[in-house]
Formats: structure tokens, sequence, C-alpha cells
């Protein structure tokens, strides 16, 4: 944590502002602490999110869970990402406590990334923890880096998708994921 504290007074007086000034004078371990908050995905571990919360279940239907809120942060700015993931997957002998698929989405999300790597992180893990048939997820947000800076498009949004097993394999689970996310 001091080493992040340091980091940000560097940055701080790098830019001409001075530490010592009110509104600054906590700020390098403020924010420092915000950062290791923001990158908490570091620290954690599939196993740990999960807590075993893995069910015995004979449900061979698709199972959603949509609209989960995420934060992440780019690897190229350090800027924020915003938006919301899509889950689902098709069970073959086991299905996962509900809160656990948002505790993946927020494991993954925060950690330094690209959204395309994200996506696939999270279609992965839920495939690894579910041995399901099938994975499909969905990312749709905005990039600060795009609309704070650079082109400066704020109404800008980006949607990646991971498609494994039978999301990728058959049209027709697929069709009905999409179909179901717009829903």
């Amino acid at each position: 944590m001091d080493k992040i504290k340091s980091a940000y007074s560097s940055i701080l007086e790098s830019i001409g502002e001075d530490v010592n000034r009110d509104g600054l004078v906590d700020t390098p371990a403020r924010a420092a602490k915000a950062m290791q908050f923001l990158t908490q995905g570091y620290d954690q571990s599939l196993e740990e999110v999960l807590n075993g919360a893995v069910f015995e279940s004979d449900s061979d239907e698709m199972v959603i869970v949509k609209n989960i809120e995420m934060y992440s942060l780019c690897e190229h700015h350090l800027l924020p990402f915003i938006g919301k993931c899509h889950v689902a997957y098709l069970p073959r002998g086991k299905v996962i406590g509900l809160s656990k698929v948002a505790r993946i989405v927020d494991m993954y999300a925060r950690r330094l990334q690209i959204q395309e790597s994200l996506t696939k992180q999270i279609a992965n893990a839920v495939l690894t923890v579910t041995d399901g048939l099938g994975v499909g997820v969905i990312v749709e947000s905005q990039h600060m880096c795009m609309m704070m800076r650079g082109v400066q498009k704020q109404n800008s949004s980006m949607t990646t998708s991971a498609m494994l097993g039978t999301f990728r394999s058959d049209i027709n689970t697929r069709n009905e994921f999409l179909s179901l996310v717009k829903s």
C-alpha cells in the first residue's frame, strides 16, 4: 500500500500539484486504497469465490443471469469501463449458486485488462466450474478512455461475446440465448 501511495504522490507532483495542500493531503492514500479495491480480483481465486456453492442438479435447461453490472479498468489507460454482463450455461449434472455467477464476473472485472479478455475469462471460468455443455457470455460497456479522452465519443459502447461448447456449435442454442438476453 505504501508503494502505491508513494506512486500517486509522485504522479500528483509530476502534474504540478502540491500534495501538501488541503484538498490533496490524503489523496495519495485514498487513491491507493481505491486502486487496491478496484484490482482486488488479483487476490481472489475461483475456489474462494465459489465457496463450495456447486450443487448436483438434473436440470438440463439453459441458466441465464442477465444485467450483471460490472466495473473494470482498461489496461491501456487505467480508466474505467462500465457496463453489464449476461451469462448463460447449459448444465450437465450440476449448477452453481446464483450469486456466484455475479461474483465470477466481479473477480475478473476487478483486474486490469481489455473487454475482449474479460469476456473470455468469464466464459472459461463458468465452463470450468459447471462442466456444462456450453457457456455464452455477452459484455456491453462504455469505455471512459474513449469517452473522456481520445475521440471523445460520449454515446459509444462496445459489445463482446464468448460462445463455448453448444453455444458455439449449435445455432439454435446461440439464438435462444441471444433472444432471451434481449427480452
